[in-house]
């Protein structure tokens, strides 16, 4: 099962600042890529567990004692620790985003490349796919998507281009949408366009931020005073909260000060924001809008 080369491995996982007989966890399994290499600077007594929600990647599964691979949403990280007898950790790792294992697969529905039902779920256990969204979605609902997490200004005219057209039949595929809203793919940026309509529905369909936020706020209590967190982002509204929250421990807003006017907050940055070199991205496209962020606990 072929999947992507992991981005920025090298970088992500120095970031980790790895103890021999520490315990880590990556939250986005994948592959196995970012885990293996893990799993290579760790002891006999250190411990790696990893997160994924999509059962195809159980095929990746490494085997190794010192290794656990948990088939669950990493917003559920506390818990499903807690049931392993873990507190706390020395580290974790994700890398967020969609596969190429998740895009190259036409029936996921992920790739504006394939006609595929309309999908794009994460977890085939998932309950909310694109279909429902397209399909079930107020007018106004599928305006906001398009404007907050595919910063379209044409959303208004997408949203009722899709109402106008599920009145007549359900729009159930890929190339179908594609027919739909072709008045407002233009030429040359059609397949940028395409593309962001394709992460606004996704992003919906799998709760991303909503995900992320959940998961975040559970790193200050998991992680051990000095461990670290290493994130790596590929679009802006997930790099976002990751700067925020690093930098403040909140999402919105500033944090309190102190009567000296110090703010307290978990995690302090470590260098500044990572990027793939031109090489990496010559032998991996997916690697173009990556964004990395490294912090440790204070």
């Amino acid at each position: 099962m072929e999947y992507h080369n992991p981005v920025l491995l090298k970088e992500s996982v120095d970031g980790l600042n790895i103890q021999p007989d520490g315990v880590y966890v990556d939250v986005t399994f994948g592959g196995g890529g970012h885990s293996r290499e893990i799993l290579s600077r760790l002891g006999e007594k250190g411990k790696l567990f990893a997160f994924d929600q999509d059962e195809d990647a159980l095929a990746n599964k490494i085997d190794d004692p010192r290794f656990v691979l948990i088939n669950e949403n990493f917003r559920f990280i506390k818990r499903f620790l807690r049931f392993h007898g873990i507190k706390e950790v020395d580290g974790i790792l994700g890398d967020f985003g969609v596969s190429s294992h998740q895009f190259n697969v036409a029936e996921r529905g992920f790739s504006t490349r394939f006609d595929a039902r309309l999908d794009m779920r994460m977890s085939k256990k998932g309950s909310l796919s694109a279909f429902e969204v397209i399909n079930e979605y107020e007018e106004e609902q599928l305006k906001k998507l398009f404007y907050e997490y595919a910063d379209l200004r044409i959303a208004p005219k997408l949203a009722a281009e899709i109402v106008k057209a599920r009145k007549e039949s359900p729009i159930e595929s890929s190339e179908r949408l594609k027919e739909v809203l072709s008045p407002f793919l233009f030429k040359e940026k059609e397949h940028k366009i395409l593309a962001q309509i394709y992460q606004a529905i996704r992003i919906e369909v799998n709760h991303e931020l909503e995900v992320l936020r959940e998961f975040l706020l559970q790193t200050e209590d998991l992680i051990k005073k000095g461990g670290r967190l290493s994130l790596i982002s590929y679009h802006s509204l997930e790099d976002r909260l990751v700067k925020r929250y690093i930098r403040s421990g909140m999402f919105e807003g500033e944090p309190e000060k102190d009567f000296f006017g110090n703010i307290s907050v978990p995690f302090k940055k470590v260098g500044g924001l990572v990027i793939p070199t031109a090489q990496e991205i010559a032998g991996n496209k997916r690697a173009r809008s990556a964004r990395l962020r490294i912090a440790k606990k204070l």
